[in-house]
Formats: structure tokens, C-alpha cells, sequence
């Protein structure tokens, strides 16, 4: 780092199965990050134990349904109906990417958020972007889900039950905010 800023620009995805503990390395990395970072994450939402929808949560605390079982409409991933308008709203004035930020989040491009070619074109101009990029991606997926992973500019990482813990300090490292001797 020179004068507190990225000397470089990384691109970060983790990728993995569902519930491997992408969106908790996340969180880690974010609570532990001292620069500025935007964006958001994505968390379930449950009642009565039983999953029903995902939430859109900024990194500045502002929350709005994704998708939830009782939502109707065309726009559908598995039993989930998908709110491109929350989407719209939330996410993509949190992917702005400001002068000042240091880091960018987005958990996740999943194929909820790829059924907005909105979402899309969100992403490709941040790739484009003097920040760093912390993103989570889809394990499986064709399209835009496929092309994110095939890029070459950027780090792969996979996350597991087991090494969950130790990434975020890793990925700390990789953003060039922590020095391991």
C-alpha cells in the first residue's frame, strides 16, 4: 500500500457449494477491513426453521427481500419468486463504485441476481473499476455465472467447511491490509 490506497486492484471470488460459509468469510472480512468498502451481502431468511426467501443487506445496514417462497410473478429460481425491483433499489446503488472506496462486495452472483441484465452490467463496470473486488459467485451456473468464473484477472477461491476460518485473513493479505509474517 502507498498512502493508504491499493497499490493494485484485486479481484476476488470465492466460490463453493451452498451453505459452505461464503457470506460468514464475508462478514469477516468486512468487520476486519480498515479501509472504506460498499456493496452488500445476501442472508437467508427462515421461519420457523425452514428457509423461505433471501434477504439483500448493504454493507450500511439497509435490507430488502430478494426472493421469497410467496412471491409471484415470472421471475422464479427454484421455489423462490425473485424481486428485481429490491434488487434494483438496494444493490445497485450499493455497487457504485465512489471514488474513496477501497473494496467493493457482492454476495453473491447467483442466478437470482443474473436474471437482471441490470445486475450484470453493474458487474462488468465495476470489473473495470480502480477498487479492489471481494465476490462471491455460484458453484454451478451457464451464463453470466460461467463467464465470471472464466475470467482471468482475477483469484479463485474456494470455500469449505474447513478452511472457512483461516480466509479471512488470507483474503485480508490478498487485499494487501494484513501483513503475515
Amino acid at each position: 500500500m502507498k498512502n493508504g490506497k491499493l497499490d493494485e486492484f484485486p479481484r476476488l471470488l470465492l466460490t463453493g457449494p451452498p451453505r459452505c460459509g461464503k457470506t460468514t468469510v464475508v462478514q469477516k472480512v468486512v468487520a476486519r477491513f480498515p479501509g472504506k468498502a460498499a456493496g452488500f451481502y445476501t442472508r437467508e431468511v427462515r421461519e420457523k426453521g425452514e428457509r423461505v426467501g433471501f434477504e439483500i443487506v448493504t454493507l450500511e445496514g439497509r435490507a430488502a427481500l430478494l426472493s421469497h417462497v410467496s412471491f409471484s410473478g415470472p421471475l422464479r429460481v427454484g421455489k423462490y419468486g425473485v424481486s428485481l425491483e429490491n434488487l434494483h433499489r438496494l444493490a445497485l446503488p450499493a455497487l457504485d463504485p465512489a471514488p474513496g472506496l477501497d473494496l467493493v462486495v457482492v454476495d453473491e452472483i447467483g442466478k437470482m441476481e443474473c436474471l437482471s441484465p441490470r445486475f450484470v452490467e453493474a458487474i462488468e463496470r465495476l470489473w473495470a473499476a480502480p477498487v479492489a473486488l471481494l465476490l462471491t459467485v455460484a458453484a454451478k451456473g451457464g451464463g453470466y455465472i460461467q463467464r465470471i468464473q472464466e475470467k482471468t484477472d482475477k483469484t479463485l477461491i474456494i470455500v469449505t467447511p474447513a478452511n472457512r476460518d483461516e480466509l479471512p485473513g488470507k483474503i485480508l493479505q490478498l487485499l494487501g491490509y494484513l501483513r503475515i509474517p
